[in-house]
């Protein structure tokens, strides 16, 4: 089998997103037929008792979910799966179609292993991604839906883009994640405040029965997170994801003024927040981790901190589609090692 070692220099030679688009395609084709991927699929997905868990409802057969903004309009879930992915966060996902931010849109810092991107919630809209979930409904591993605001929609009529959201994709899904923290949609990260949030959740909860999720940025401080976390769960919300991507492009030596920073160089900022925010809600919602995770030790090292999950995007463009299998695989061996005999028994263990 072709190595990604191999193919990423070709790669690497494309505009970001037409590398996108080229892996895209690929990921596409178990759509149309599934066999030459069972092979794949066969030898990267982990399926280990130590790593199953219940949540949601659901279970999830290991702990490695892609994050969002990667499969924007759900024409991947086949596909992803066969990469080894213990789940999938669809999106982010708006009422109307919307074709993003002006190109060029993506880049790499390939040194920092670190992209940026402004794409602006580019999708196909609310419509054509919920025909092609039911189609594709049930699932065999479970899917949240990350769904934001229209780039056109005032922020005083933000609420209703959430709401309308909801109840177009309700029980279509697994979890949904409130999207208000991308730095991509102008005002968007205005939205993180304690009057939208109360009122939003408030909303939401009265229209579906699926778990809402809230999706902070790394760039608050810490104090103003816990406390937006914290009240956000207060008023419903079933968990928290940390974070997305930040702005704060000191980190990268040649950054774009534009866009969101993804990866490696995010990875520190990323767990501080997340352990600030584990401190004050382990063992009160479910935590899920996002940001520079690119390897096994760095996966647990979020799981002990509190988190039950964990998800990827940046990493796999730098170490190709073998880093879910080595993760999982080196999570056994860690929670082996320090006598676990299943995931649950390490969650929040730096917490206790």
């Amino acid at each position: 089998m072709i190595s990604y070692n191999s193919i990423k220099p070709l790669l690497f030679k494309l505009e970001p997103e037409n590398a996108h688009h080229v892996a895209a395609s690929v990921l596409q084709l178990p759509n149309i037929c599934q066999l030459p991927f069972n092979a794949f699929l066969e030898s990267h997905f982990i399926d280990d008792e130590i790593l199953n868990q219940e949540l949601f409802g659901r279970t999830f057969l290991n702990p490695v979910g892609l994050g969002a903004g990667f499969d924007k309009n759900a024409t991947m879930i086949r596909g992803i799966q066969t990469l080894g992915f213990g789940f999938t966060e669809i999106g982010t996902v708006t009422p109307k179609p919307q074709p993003g931010n002006p190109k060029p849109r993506m880049f790499r810092h390939i040194e920092e292993e670190t992209l940026q991107n402004a794409m602006g919630f580019n999708n196909e809209g609310a419509y054509k991604v919920l025909k092609r979930l039911k189609k594709r409904f049930p699932f065999t591993t479970p899917i949240g839906i990350n769904i934001g605001k229209n780039k056109v929609t005032p922020e005083s009529e933000a609420i209703n883009d959430y709401t309308h959201l909801i109840k177009a994709f309700d029980a279509l899904g697994d979890y949904f994640v409130i999207n208000i923290s991308s730095p991509n949609t102008p005002g968007l990260r205005d939205l993180q405040n304690e009057s939208f949030i109360a009122e939003l959740f408030k909303e939401a909860k009265a229209l579906t029965k699926m778990p809402i999720l809230l999706k902070i940025a790394p760039d608050m401080e810490i104090e103003d997170a816990v406390t937006l976390t914290k009240m956000a769960v207060e008023k419903g919300a079933d968990g928290i994801i940390a974070t997305n991507t930040t702005i704060d492009y000191s980190l990268v030596k040649e950054p774009k003024e534009i866009g969101g920073l993804s990866g490696k160089v995010l990875k520190e900022k990323s767990f501080k927040i997340f352990e600030a925010i584990a401190q004050e809600l382990y063992g009160k919602t479910t935590l899920i981790s996002v940001g520079g995770i690119d390897s096994a030790e760095e996966a647990y090292r979020r799981i002990k901190a509190g988190a039950s999950l964990v998800q990827i995007y940046s990493a796999l463009v730098f170490h190709g589609p073998d880093l879910v299998m080595n993760i999982n695989k080196g999570l056994i061996e860690l929670l082996k090692a320090d006598g676990y005999t299943n995931i649950t028994q390490a969650i929040g263990a730096d917490r206790k």
